[in-house]
């Protein structure tokens, strides 16, 4: 059977429509989401108030139970690069080269991982500079896909980036 599961790293902050409309377009695809954060069964909450319950702890996972990584944008991904529990979780699927989606601020993640100059992608527009200092080849696009990275740059983008990753999915 299919591994339906999808990691996302999150939160307080989270971007809230940034991982609810790729949530909501990924499960009409068959793909749950485990949220993953500190502790299971905390509430975070999302930049505009959204509540949202961590299904598990940083601790209580491993990369390889999962299909894809999602890491949404909002302040959560600059909060969760000072922990070096998300940033080895990132910095797996990075080296196995495993599907990996992030929006926004999420590729911030990417250069705690001493892996950015081996990227190509986009991010949010203040974020891009940082990942050119880091090495990374960045484009200002909707959405970028480099082999198994999809990213994209904001909330405006979601249509595409929804349909890219869920695309990317089905048809693996």
């Amino acid at each position: 059977m299919e591994n339906k599961q999808i990691a996302v790293l999150v939160t307080n902050g989270v971007e809230d429509v940034e991982l609810t409309s790729p949530r909501e377009a990924l499960a009409q695809a068959g793909y749950e989401f485990c949220l993953i954060g500190n502790r299971a069964g905390e509430i975070i909450q999302g930049k505009k108030g959204t509540p949202f319950r961590i299904d598990r702890g940083i601790d209580e996972v491993k990369p390889e139970e999962f299909r894809a990584l999602f890491i949404p944008g909002g302040f959560s991904p600059d909060q969760l690069r000072g922990d070096q529990r998300f940033v080895d979780f990132t910095k797996t699927f990075l080296e196995q080269n495993w599907q990996i989606f992030a929006i926004c601020h999420g590729p911030q993640l990417f250069i705690q991982t001493g892996l950015a100059d081996q990227l190509h992608l986009t991010a949010y527009q203040t974020v891009q500079p940082d990942l050119i200092y880091a090495g990374a080849k960045v484009e200002d696009q909707p959405v970028v896909v480099s082999e198994n990275l999809i990213t994209s740059r904001n909330p405006d983008d979601l249509p595409d980036f929804n349909q890219a990753i869920v695309s990317a999915l089905t048809t693996a």
